[in-house]
């Protein structure tokens, strides 16, 4: 598993922030929220989020495949079984590449650090993903 110093340091107060939208009383509606995590990294957030909002159904994704095996081994590890396995999920491609993910099904997109290093169709894919994804009231939700 990897531990990015910066995902340590900055969990506590995106969760904060995340509790908000996902957090018990946040939503009206089903008891489960659906939440896609694009460019998820080495997993440390899914699963500290997941653990910390088990009202959440959290499918957690990434473009490299390693990632994927650390996104997996911090679920088990800390023992959260709303975490979905990863997919390999390459924002750039039309949502319909995005794991079967079908419109207006998620309550929550949520990306972190991944604009700010990636390139911009990258952006424009997950902008337009969300348009599609989110159900209606959904939140889109970037950090970095």
């Amino acid at each position: 598993m990897q531990a990015p110093a910066a995902a340590e340091r900055n969990k506590g107060p995106i969760l904060a922030v995340l509790r908000e939208y996902a957090g018990p009383g946040a939503h009206a509606g089903p008891d489960v929220l659906r939440v896609l995590e694009v460019g998820a990294g080495a997993g440390l957030h899914a699963a500290y989020f997941a653990q910390a909002l088990p009202q959440t159904l959290w499918q957690p994704s990434d473009i490299d495949p390693g990632a994927l095996r650390s996104i997996a081994a911090y679920a088990e590890a800390m023992r959260v079984p709303n975490v979905l396995p990863p997919i390999l999920l390459d924002v750039s491609q039309g949502w319909e590449t995005w794991g079967g993910t079908q419109p207006a099904t998620l309550d929550l997109l949520v990306s972190i650090n991944m604009m700010h290093i990636a390139e911009l169709r990258c952006t424009e894919g997950l902008f337009k993903g969300a348009g599609v994804l989110l159900k209606p009231g959904g939140v889109l939700f970037t950090y970095g």
